[in-house]
């Protein structure tokens, strides 16, 4: 693969994800595919992409801990313009464990699970220092929050409200029974139509964790169940490796039917959905809500940045502190993805784990 088919291939990744603008010799993501010739207008196929000299990518330094020892410190980065070939991984060796870049997902997972069988996520410290001028709301349950944030974990975005204006958060559902019942005869889309069933959410109705994923897809919609099949089989491991999983979660979508060929749900199917993932929400009260794929953290937080911009961040939905991270669905398709999705579930169980302490 050459320079330009690896430059094309990287920027359809970052479409896919939702980012529409990038850093690269002051071009957007549209303009760049032109000049490859992946889109129509200016350019052409035969356009050459303008030499830069390369920019510094900030970083943000985590805490390293024993499970964190045998992974790189960051993701490989993606194949550059002008780059004659795929850049030799980086290894991070820990001594009788050397871990090749090229490991495949599952001998990963238990290389990082045997590391630190008894506590394989660090704990956030006993005190945290205060906010004064930017404390989180109150807690949604006792007990379930007591995190400062900035200090301690990277600051994100904050929802108060739901963000779609005039969502009916559906009161009169006192049950997740209820709620499952409601989306069963629920007419507000088109998406009833072809679905061949609803799918509201499987797990723990009283969960310390919410799972939220983007929508079902052809196995989910023949079963009923979110997260099943490939997709789901990879979520599981990833869970298993902070110590969770389905017995203790509860596990939902931000549409309860499948899109048509699994397409991005639409912001009028969004709407319509809006108020059920609401009331999961209010019902649950979770101590933590991780948002998988770009839609799920899209939909919650009210914004259009990409999954790459919301990553490796705390945010607050209505109390509640949320973590984002790439859908297991983007992981079977770009390997790349797996190993900083694996940096965003270590934050996730470090903030698990100071809610349970408070």
């Amino acid at each position: 693969m050459n320079a330009r088919e690896r430059l094309r291939a990287y920027l359809e990744q970052r479409r896919e994800l939702g980012e529409s603008e990038m850093l690269l010799d002051a071009l957007g993501v549209d303009d760049v595919m032109r000049m490859l010739g992946a889109l129509p207008g200016d350019g052409g196929a035969t356009a050459a992409v303008p030499a830069a000299a390369p920019r510094p990518v900030p970083t943000r330094a985590a805490p390293r801990d024993d499970a964190a020892a045998v992974a790189p410190d960051r993701p490989v980065a993606p194949p550059r313009a002008g780059d004659d070939g795929p850049r030799p991984p980086r290894e991070a060796r820990e001594p009788g464990a050397p871990v090749e870049q090229g490991d495949d997902w599952r001998e990963m997972m238990q290389r990082l699970q045997s590391a630190a069988p008894a506590r394989p996520v660090p704990a956030a410290p006993e005190s945290l220092p205060a906010a004064a001028d930017d404390a989180p709301p109150p807690p949604r349950k006792t007990g379930t929050l007591a995190l400062q944030e900035g200090a301690v974990f990277p600051r994100g975005l904050r929802v108060e409200r739901p963000p779609l204006i005039g969502v009916d958060p559906g009161a009169a559902w006192q049950s997740i029974d209820a709620v499952n019942v409601a989306i069963a005869a629920c007419k507000a889309c088109d998406l009833v139509r072809t679905a061949t069933q609803p799918v509201p959410g499987i797990g723990n109705p009283l969960a310390e964790v919410l799972v939220v994923g983007e929508a079902p897809g052809e196995k989910e919609d023949l079963r009923g169940e979110p997260f099943v099949g490939p997709a789901g089989e990879l979520l599981d491991k990833i869970l298993g490796a902070i110590q969770l999983d389905r017995t203790t979660i509860y596990i939902c979508n931000v549409l309860k039917h499948r899109p048509p060929g699994n397409r991005t749900p639409t912001p009028e199917e969004v709407r319509a959905c809006a108020p059920f993932l609401q009331r999961q929400v209010d019902l649950v009260q979770p101590k933590l809500i991780l948002a998988f794929g770009a839609s799920a953290a899209q939909a919650l937080l009210g914004t259009k940045l990409g999954i790459g911009q919301l990553r490796q961040q705390l945010h607050w939905y209505q109390g509640i502190p949320l973590v984002a991270t790439y859908h297991p669905a983007a992981l079977l398709r770009n390997d790349a993805w797996k190993r900083p999705t694996w940096e965003d579930v270590k934050l996730a169980r470090r903030v698990l784990d100071a809610t349970l302490r408070a």
